[in-house]
């Protein structure tokens, strides 16, 4: 299985390349189009400018402001259609399989990059986005594949590539993406052709697509309903090492594949709901703070798309160095969920440090730079720590035992479809995309309303609650706990 491992990291490279590629060039899309008085651009800024007036009257860079919230749309847009498509693409891929799932899902990101290429328009480019958004899906699939072919103790190694292909992708891609914003490579002149300003990166982003289109077609196998092959000692205990039980007779871990499988279906049930609210309030957090990172320095700093891409690239650089050699190498030591909760305080000490550097970017620049650099590395450590410890976690409610055939796993999912893994990873990914859809509305909207520093004062505030509510949650009748004996940080 070690092969379809290697597949799957490698069609995640090239899938999250492509999709980190436009990152840097929202402030950029937003200005290029903004010229023209009569565009839907520029009656949609009318209109959030109108509603920002009523709420707050910025004493300078009131356009800037205006362009952070319209931003914080664009990133809304993806995460909600992903909200309602998610649990749909699980459930298509439990019933017709992985692989034919995914390349139908494939195709529609092709589209997606061909009609931004095309796009002379904001809203021909917010197509690309609809499209795009409706047809992602190899994120969610490739958790599921790697579900399917693992077991409970090797599990969150195997998930792990996730989170290392997003770290490696976020090193290259905004990079690039920022190098094509600073040098618009007229394209359409050359070829006689009307294209959009940005279809440099655009058709990159098409051919990295058809690549992996290509990879999946001819290299990945069918996973879905192929018994997996245990050995031995696997069948004897699945729990990895330094998953024991603690003094009060609970697990350290959601890696207690045992526990996790002989558990009832109505508590695994449970377990998953309780996941997606948790799952849901994080996200609701992070990915607000972590979208309007790059507005930040645009409105405070005045960087340039070089500059912002070189910082979504550090903090990716890091990440990446913190999975392969920390995480991967601690993660069977310390347990999943202790894991996720010392990356959720990361990110509240970093949000502390956002909340601040504002006060010093006059006075102190240099000050305010470190608070910078020091936030990045801590929301990098959340990046490498949270996500995939949680996926793990939630990934373990809907295995069955591993005595369990592929036949009977089937009609078992079949009584108990909330249990079958593509549909319950496909809801627990849209209560986390649910997140990612309204966190950077109320950022960015909190963000001129009240100011950077309010904005990052009140998410700290929040992720410390969140922190610290841990400690009132617990999984009852004996089921694993999450985050230290809570379930809390089982929301990512």
């Amino acid at each position: 299985m070690a092969k379809v491992e290697t597949i799957v990291f490698l069609s995640l490279v090239l899938d999250l390349f492509a999709f980190t590629i436009p990152l840097p060039l929202f402030p950029r899309l937003i200005e290029w189009e903004s010229p023209d008085p009569n565009g839907f651009l520029s009656r949609t800024l009318w209109v959030v400018s109108a509603i920002r007036g009523k709420l707050y009257n910025a004493s300078r860079n009131s356009e800037r402001w205006d362009i952070v919230l319209l931003g914080g749309l664009m990133g809304s847009v993806f995460s909600t259609l992903q909200f309602f498509v998610s649990p749909h693409i699980g459930s298509l891929s439990d019933k017709y399989g992985r692989k034919r799932i995914l390349l139908i899902t494939m195709i529609g990101n092709i589209l997606s990059a061909l009609v931004w290429i095309k796009s002379t328009t904001f809203a021909s480019y917010m197509l690309s986005r609809v499209i795009g958004g409706l047809s992602e899906g190899n994120v969610q699939l490739a958790i599921a594949i790697l579900s399917d072919i693992t077991t409970p103790a090797n599990r969150a190694k195997a998930l792990a590539h996730v989170g290392i292909a997003f770290a490696i992708c976020f090193c290259i891609g905004p990079p690039i993406g920022a190098y094509f914003a600073s040098r618009p490579v007229a394209l359409g002149q050359s070829l006689g052709l009307e294209l959009n300003i940005y279809a440099a990166p655009a058709i990159l982003t098409l051919v990295l697509l058809v690549a992996e289109t290509a990879f999946l077609a001819i290299a990945l196998p069918e996973t879905r309903g192929k018994k997996l092959n245990l050995s031995s000692s696997e069948k004897t205990d699945e729990r990895p090492e330094g998953h024991a039980a603690n003094g009060n007779g609970h697990s350290n871990g959601s890696a207690n594949g045992k526990a996790a499988h002989f558990r009832s279906a109505a508590q695994r049930i449970k377990t998953l709901k309780s996941l997606r609210t948790l799952h849901f309030l994080f996200l609701g957090v992070f990915s607000g703070v972590e979208f309007t990172l790059t507005f930040l320095t645009f409105d405070l700093f005045d960087w340039t798309n070089q500059q912002n891409g070189k910082l979504i690239g550090s903090i990716g650089i890091v990440s990446a160095l913190l999975q392969g050699g920390y995480v991967r190498r601690t993660l069977t030591r310390v347990g999943e969920l202790k894991m996720a909760r010392r990356g959720v305080s990361s990110c509240a000490l970093g949000l502390a440090a956002l909340a601040v550097l504002p006060q010093f970017v006059v006075t102190r620049p240099t000050l305010a730079f470190r608070l910078l650099q020091g936030a990045a590395v801590c929301m990098a450590f959340t990046s490498a720590t949270v996500v995939n410890a949680l996926t793990a976690h939630a990934s373990l409610q809907c295995d069955e035992a591993p005595e369990t055939t592929a036949h009977n796993s089937k009609q078992a999912e079949a009584e108990r479809p909330e249990l079958a893994k593509g549909q319950a990873l496909g809801q627990f990914r849209s209560s986390g995309q649910l997140g990612r859809a309204i966190g950077p509305l109320l950022a960015c909207a909190s963000y001129w309303t009240f100011g950077p520093s309010i904005t990052y004062a009140i998410s700290a505030v929040a992720m410390t609650g969140l922190l610290c509510t841990c400690d009132d949650y617990s999984i009852p009748d004996g089921a694993l706990y999450l985050c230290l004996n809570n379930p809390v940080m089982d929301r990512f």
